[in-house]
């Protein structure tokens, strides 16, 4: 049966759209090597910077559009145009667009040519915390949304919470595929018992207004890997609270030299604001690419993380976000023996049940279902 469907949809031409540069997103490179493997051909649309690294050859086509304008309204004109007019000459089967960044390209696409539209949302976009909290830039998104989300018959989210809300607003039934890592051996690395990691998105939301000024009480370093909007204000919050030599910030890492930070650390740590209903309801990847790392974290008290640690403990979850509670409970972690071997356990038993290895299986039956439809 598996050869059949592989005969049926051989070389079916999807396009993948996406904002950012390929580099970096490991989501992404995740669907489209699964999906090139089942013979599909897949292209990969993204973002050229300045200071973009060459791109591998993971058995899929890429492409990077450079813009002139870097962030804001200016930049997202820009791309979004030249993303129509770059794929209005390409042949294809269907087109995805990765949130509601490229959103209306694809929808015009996909009207133009008469193709399956499928939408691939990594967040619930008008919920961010940085977009519900600029007025105008909400509710410009949230037209967009509007206009665009109810044609997408088709699509799939990180978890349930979120396809519940689509469904609530757009009655919409879109599929939850789990944004969970490769199953790859852990590095034989030495724990460095005083070290918490945080991987990911430096962004609005993510709660480093009190993770900052918990590293003054915190008896260890903080290792912060990614970049984002909220830099600036998170080298004046280091700088405020004089904590710049307990902070590391090391900033962009290939998906290599991140799993080697990860499997040295011997904490993960993400505690978001309740601040936007994306942060309540997400699953990001960060949480499964700690467990997979045998990494113990401590992170927030949230309907999808409460649902997975209530079936495998892997973490701490707290319902109090202060810097005196964070403090308390990454101590209690790095001091309490007991406590951390049992959690590290229960990491290493859940990473055989949570993996990309098996969650691609649900995403290679929904293509199916879009093309046989």
């Amino acid at each position: 049966m598996q050869n059949l469907f592989c005969l049926i949809y051989f070389l079916k031409k999807i396009f993948f759209t996406v904002t950012n540069d390929l580099t970096h997103d490991q989501r992404m490179q995740r669907i489209c090597a699964s999906l090139a493997k089942e013979g599909y051909a897949v292209t990969l649309v993204g973002r050229r910077l300045t200071t973009s690294k060459p791109l591998n050859h993971p058995g899929y086509q890429q492409k990077r559009l450079y813009c002139f304008f870097k962030k804001g309204k200016l930049f997202y004109a820009e791309f979004n145009t030249r993303l129509f007019l770059f794929l209005l000459f390409k042949k294809m089967d269907a087109i995805c667009a990765i949130d509601l960044d490229t959103i209306l390209p694809c929808l015009g696409i996909s009207r133009i040519k008469k193709i399956k539209r499928i939408y691939d949302a990594h967040e619930l976009f008008t919920e961010m915390k940085e977009v519900i909290s600029r007025p105008r830039i909400h509710k410009t998104w949230l037209q967009v949304e509007r206009k665009a989300v109810p044609k997408f018959k088709y699509g799939y989210t990180v978890s349930r919470g979120i396809a519940e809300e689509f469904d609530r607003r757009y009655a919409v039934d879109y599929k939850v595929i789990r944004n969970l890592p490769v199953l790859r051996p852990i590095l034989q690395k030495q724990r460095n018992k005083t070290t918490i990691l945080y991987q990911g998105a430096v962004n609005e939301g993510r709660g480093f207004e009190n993770l900052i000024p918990a590293m003054k009480l915190i008896h260890g370093e903080l290792i912060i890997c990614g970049e984002g909007n909220f830099m600036d204000k998170l080298k004046m919050l280091i700088r405020d609270n004089a904590v710049h030599e307990k902070v590391i910030l090391k900033g962009m890492l290939s998906p290599d030299e991140l799993w080697e930070e990860a499997c040295q650390a011997y904490i993960g740590i993400h505690v978001p604001e309740k601040e936007g209903l994306n942060q309540l309801l997400a699953l990001p990847n960060k949480f499964f690419d700690y467990l997979h790392a045998g990494l113990p974290q401590v992170t927030v008290n949230y309907p999808e993380y409460k649902k997975i640690n209530e079936q495998f403990k892997t973490a701490i979850l707290l319902n109090d976000t202060s810097p005196e509670k964070i403090a308390e409970s990454v101590n209690n972690l790095i001091e309490n023996d007991v406590l951390y071997n049992e959690l590290q356990q229960n990491c290493l038993k859940a990473r055989e049940e949570l993996n990309w290895n098996k969650e691609e299986k649900k995403l290679i039956d929904f293509y199916h279902s879009v093309f046989a439809s």
